[in-house]
């Protein structure tokens, strides 16, 4: 099959790779519909994350080809989307709905999804079948449900965006513009997108947001606290994962309030004296996307949202490597890629 490797940093290739088999009876193999590439592939690419010679990609979605002897979930034929981390679905973590932390979790980064074909650990619990074959308009909504749209959902729905809440995003890039949507969805009454991309404003209006801020750090801050009463916000979603986005978070949220952060850390260390007189609520890391998908895929189906729309440039998978450029240079949010 052909399929995404990352050499070395900025060194991105589409190549023959071998076709994925069945190794355990827990195993399924699908045919790629879509895959994407993801912001956090960037951490890789740029250098930050050592990388070499590695298959990329962790969403996914498509076609089952073949199952294991003890898959009872999904069969050959079934269109299925799943998560970013492959989970049993049945362990105390996965029972609490934090399945992203399964004891028996695998990184789908490790297998590779950017590709024609891929093995999927554990299928029972980490598949979800779609009501029937998708329309080819839904093919990006079902994509974004695999990551972003789930990670967004969880930052909204750990910030407790809900009725009667101001929530803020911080954050412009696909995750960021699904945590707004997931909050319109939760009823948010304001949703204030922090972003200086006219064309990603844009878009933060489409998916929800009511008020759109450009200023960064303190003038940030102070921004939200002008538009707040002078508290801050019930919710926050942190969807950068910088000290500065993180700190910018954090004090944009009101004491008592909640924040939810799922932008991927590096090198963010958080004052302790801050983070106690702040007094608030914080809940993140990587997403359970597992938990919401029924939720999500049923919504998709119905058209009742239209997260696909985060897409903005659509390549081949020969071409995987201008996605990459496009997103490092942010002359795209995301990049779906089709085998």
């Amino acid at each position: 099959m052909r399929g995404v490797v990352m050499h070395a940093p900025g060194d991105v290739r589409t190549e023959d790779r071998p076709d994925p088999t069945i190794e355990e009876p827990t195993d399924a193999v699908i045919r790629l519909a879509a895959t994407c590439i993801c912001g956090s592939d960037l951490w890789p690419y740029r250098g930050v994350e050592k990388v070499q010679d590695s298959a990329m990609g962790h969403e996914y979605i498509g076609v089952v080809e073949e199952v294991g002897a003890e898959v009872r979930t999904v069969k050959p034929g079934d269109f299925v989307v799943g998560s970013f981390w492959a989970s049993d679905n049945t362990c105390v973590i996965c029972r609490a709905g934090f399945q992203s932390r399964c004891v028996n979790a695998i990184p789908m980064g490790a297998i590779g999804t950017q590709a024609q074909l891929a093995r999927i650990p554990l299928a029972d619990g980490t598949l979800v079948a779609t009501p029937g074959t998708p329309p080819s308009d839904l093919i990006p909504s079902l994509m974004a449900a695999s990551d972003v749209l789930g990670t967004g959902w969880f930052g909204a729905t750990a910030a407790q965006a809900g009725p009667g809440k101001t929530t803020v995003v911080v954050g412009d890039g696909a995750v960021g513009l699904m945590a707004v949507l997931a909050a319109r969805e939760l009823g948010a009454e304001r949703i204030i997108a922090m972003s200086r991309n006219p064309q990603r404003q844009e878009l933060a209006r489409y998916f929800g947001a009511t008020d759109i801020l450009s200023q960064r750090g303190d003038e940030g801050v102070a921004a939200v606290k002008e538009l707040t009463d002078g508290v801050g916000a019930h919710s926050v979603v942190e969807a950068v994962g910088t000290q500065e986005s993180m700190l910018q978070a954090i004090h944009s949220t009101r004491s008592g309030g909640h924040m939810g952060f799922v932008g991927v850390t590096y090198e963010v260390a958080l004052p302790g004296m801050e983070l106690f007189f702040a007094e608030i609520n914080m809940l993140g890391g990587p997403a359970p996307v597992r938990r919401f998908l029924p939720d999500l895929i049923q919504r998709i189906w119905d058209r009742e949202i239209d997260p696909g729309r985060v897409f903005d440039l659509t390549l081949p998978l020969e071409e995987a490597a201008e996605g990459y450029r496009a997103m490092d240079e942010r002359r795209a949010v995301k990049v779906l890629l089709t085998p």
